[in-house]
């Protein structure tokens, strides 16, 4: 068993990164890159060589190409100390065309030119544009250097920097000495409660570990997932933290800062990241903090995207499978009765019928008979608006498993161990419940894994009727923004998800029926 878990693994690692290249290659090679504008508003305020350039900058953030505008190059070569900042500024002011240049400008451009085009970049000089003898909106001079990204180079980096490891060399610049620090007793709390914590100088991440009265209790930041930045969807923050990170409206609680000041707020200082001259660029953060580490999320009352979706996914399967395996045994077991006939109805009903009509015909009948919420809101504490999504989504899963339960179940009333049992004086009850039953059960225990895993990706159509805040909903708002970052992400968690369901699906099934075994035997 251990060799074939090893094995599948390997090969659904391959299967993966196929799965990936393949979703990179639709969207950086298939699809026209102007359309990762059609949403951007900024774009659409943009004329003339500011959109050429804005278009460049946002092209290099949605990963289809290296960009370096010829003052960030002058600027690299300041920090590097080959130039001093008189010269650096003298030599970046470009003339409206390049015969307008200075001799200092223009001996630097011309070594811009050299450098990126030995380097295989294209080298653009965009002259300024006037209208009369006033420059035109957005005709500002520019130059930059652009090359595309080759898709291996692309697929490599995004696969080497899925997982980031903090480390005390992180930070550029730290106030003290680098290191981490254990306590017994977390600042946060005012250092009088137990809570344990690994607090770093250096870092990233000013709590590496700690422990708080939110499942699962115990956090890290050692270890960060990087499925991809969103740039449309949530703006600048990874596809892995827009799924987990919790929603709704505030939750305020009694806050020792750093510098010793209390106050009610809604800030969650383990969530401390390092931006350097943060601390000195506000007196806000002066008053409250002590270093650069003044980037801090909040805490919201509400389930992240992926906690939404469980929650509503989890509970379904559970009552899918205890009300769809009985019904179709007592529809095997019935078989052209009554309640076989009735089941037949309801499954071919929700065979045949869109899911879109039904979920709209259950919403209507749960809202005007039972009263219940259609709609979701996250600042609402009723748990009643969990119910007609819980059942729209259970309702075929109920109808798929009274189907091959009741084709399982029949199947194995014609087998021949049946007839030996009738033989041997068992009644139909002691043959149902002890045999066919456990033999029927054998393929559908395979299914469960993929539905309790499936339940943290959402469902698309059952999450937007209901307006659930959900992880369903992703992946189509992305691919409507044309937001690259989310699509490989979400497709990167769809695929492991599925890989790994399946595996312990295999498990499942051979722990359940010792007939089955992974193990290949030498002959």
């Amino acid at each position: 068993m251990g060799k074939y878990v090893v094995k599948r693994l390997l090969h659904g690692v391959v299967s993966i990164i196929v799965v990936v290249a393949i979703v990179m290659v639709m969207i950086y090679s298939w699809l026209n890159r102007d359309l990762v504008f059609s949403t951007d508003s900024s774009y659409n305020r943009q004329s003339n060589n500011t959109r050429e350039t804005y278009k460049h900058e946002k092209w290099e953030k949605f990963g289809y190409l290296d960009y370096v505008s010829y003052q960030e190059w002058l600027n690299q070569l300041a920090r590097d100390g080959e130039l001093d900042e008189e010269t650096r500024a003298e030599a970046a002011v470009l003339g409206r065309k390049p015969e307008a240049d200075s001799e200092l400008t223009e001996e630097y451009t011309a070594r811009f030119r050299e450098y990126y085009e030995s380097q295989g970049y294209t080298v653009t000089r965009l002259d300024a544009i006037v209208s009369g003898r006033k420059l035109a909106n957005g005709g500002q001079q520019a130059m930059f250097a652009a090359k595309d990204k080759p898709l291996t180079d692309r697929i490599w980096n995004y696969f080497t920097g899925l997982v980031s490891i903090d480390n005390i060399h992180r930070a550029e610049e730290v106030q003290g000495e680098r290191g981490l620090t254990f306590t017994w007793y977390d600042p946060v709390y005012g250092g009088t409660k137990f809570s344990p914590a690994i607090i770093g100088n250096g870092t990233y991440h000013k709590y590496l570990l700690y422990v708080d009265d939110q499942f699962p209790f115990l956090h890290q930041n050692f270890a960060t997932i990087n499925l991809g930045v969103s740039y449309s969807v949530n703006n600048g923050v990874d596809v892995f933290n827009t799924m987990t990170r919790s929603q709704g409206s505030y939750v305020k609680s009694s806050i020792t800062y750093p510098t010793g000041l209390v106050e009610d707020s809604a800030d969650d200082l383990h969530t401390a990241t390092y931006m350097q001259g943060s601390h000195a660029a506000s007196a806000l953060n002066q008053s409250r903090f002590v270093d650069d580490y003044t980037i801090v999320d909040t805490v919201k009352g509400g389930f992240s995207k992926m906690g939404y979706s469980f929650v509503i996914g989890i509970i379904s399967v559970v009552m899918a499978y205890l009300l769809g395996l009985p019904l179709g045994l007592l529809m095997a077991r019935h078989k052209e009765g009554v309640l076989d006939k009735l089941g037949t109805v309801y499954i071919v009903f929700i065979i045949a019928v869109p899911s879109l009509a039904y979920i709209f015909l259950f919403k209507a009948i749960g809202t005007s008979l039972f009263g219940l919420p259609g709609m979701f809101d996250m600042e609402s504490s009723s748990k009643l608006m969990f119910i007609l999504p819980i059942v729209s989504l259970a309702l075929p899963s109920i109808a798929n498993l009274m189907k091959w339960m009741r084709r399982y179940m029949i199947d194995q009333m014609n087998s021949d161990y049946v007839k030996f049992a009738r033989s041997g004086g068992l009644s139909e009850s002691e043959i149902f419940t002890k045999h066919i039953w456990k033999n029927a059960a054998i393929p559908i225990v395979h299914g469960i894994p993929s539905g309790v895993l499936g339940a943290m990706t959402g469902a698309i159509i059952t999450e937007r009727v209901y307006v659930v805040p959900g992880a369903g909903n992703l992946l189509t708002e992305a691919i409507n923004k044309y937001d690259n970052g989310v699509i490989v992400g979400v497709a990167l968690f769809y695929a492991i998800l599925t890989v790994v369901s399946v595996i312990l699906g295999d498990v499942l099934m051979a722990t359940v029926d010792p007939r089955i075994s992974f193990t290949t035997k030498d002959r």
